[in-house]
């Protein structure tokens, strides 16, 4: 029997490149010569596309694939991939949540914890040699015990931070589209949310929806003793509205782990004080990205096998 064709536009993790080359016949693009060409004369047989967000899913791609059926992303963001556009051709889209939510869960509290109590400062104070010639790091102003934690996007990973942020006896509320049945207070509102919480933890994925909701407004509404932590999307974020809240102390500190333009993190940003950040690392353990890889790969045997993906987002 003929093995389906899955199409790979960049390299992945070994995990989804050597398990797509078992089972299916793998088209690798990025050692093409002539990735055009290659297209040309091979789109047409791709039945499977995997990526990984480093290269745009858009219409123009799908266009070029007439018989694709099935889009395999490596993440639980998906905003390289343009959902409507396959959706309207009839191509399912997957992603890989539930595997890494745990990670993220621990890396969104890592960065608050670091963010509040100013860890990552007080280590560079030391190496500086500063602890013995100056003494003690200064006192931190804040402490994680009693925070009122504001979740923006209440999915998995928002439930994962949830429970661990009452570990730390913190009041816990959350704002999504619609009301859950979870015992933290919602928010129908951003804005009313923001302005009742002192921390502000962003978990929404990057999409036109979410793009900049939280904006200068939002920001002035969080106050000054106000710790904004981004493990979402960069874009969530007005990223220059945030480096001026930062500046003025309209909020206290930010802890962030994504960009708006990846790897591109403004100067302004990287000199600030009260900014803590990550180089992007929420899911970054080789174990969860063995078993994000995995997940990939399962979704396109499940589908060819069964007709049916274990992960779609779009149907």
């Amino acid at each position: 029997m003929t093995r389906p064709t899955v199409l790979m536009p960049a390299r992945m993790h070994d995990v989804v490149v050597d398990g797509c080359a078992e089972r299916f016949e793998l088209v690798r693009l990025w050692e093409a010569t002539d990735p055009d060409a290659l297209l040309a004369e091979r789109g047409a047989d791709v039945r499977g596309l995997a990526t990984g967000g480093h290269h745009p899913v858009d219409a123009a791609l799908l266009d070029k694939l007439p018989n694709l059926q099935i889009v395999a992303n490596f993440g639980v963001g998906y905003d390289s991939v343009d959902v409507d556009a396959a959706t309207e051709r009839g191509v399912v889209v997957t992603n890989t949540p539930g595997v890494l939510d745990d990670e993220v869960a621990d890396t969104a509290l890592a960065l608050l914890l670091m963010t509040v109590r100013e860890l990552g400062q007080a280590e560079r104070y030391l190496r500086a040699g500063r602890w013995a010639a100056e003494g003690h790091y200064p006192l931190t102003d804040l402490t994680m015990t009693g925070r009122k934690l504001g979740i923006l996007g209440l999915g998995r990973i928002g439930e994962a931070i949830a429970k661990r942020a009452e570990t730390f006896r913190m009041t816990v509320g959350y704002h999504n589209r619609s009301e859950k049945d979870v015992p933290y207070r919602y928010y129908p509102s951003l804005l009313e949310m923001a302005r009742d919480v002192d921390t502000l933890l962003v978990v929404v994925p990057g999409s036109a929806a979410t793009r900049h909701l939280v904006d200068a407004e939002v920001l002035e509404a969080l106050g000054p003793d106000g710790v904004l932590v981004n493990i979402g999307r960069g874009t969530v974020v007005d990223e220059a509205a945030l480096i001026g809240a930062l500046k003025t102390r309209t909020i206290r500190a930010a802890g962030l782990d994504v960009y708006e333009d990846e790897p591109n993190v403004p100067r302004e940003l990287i000199d600030l004080d009260n900014a803590v950040l990550l180089p992007h690392v929420g899911s970054a353990s080789k174990p969860t990205r063995r078993a994000m890889g995995r997940l990939v790969v399962d979704n396109l045997t499940s589908w060819f096998t069964d007709g049916r993906a274990l992960t779609p987002v779009n149907g």
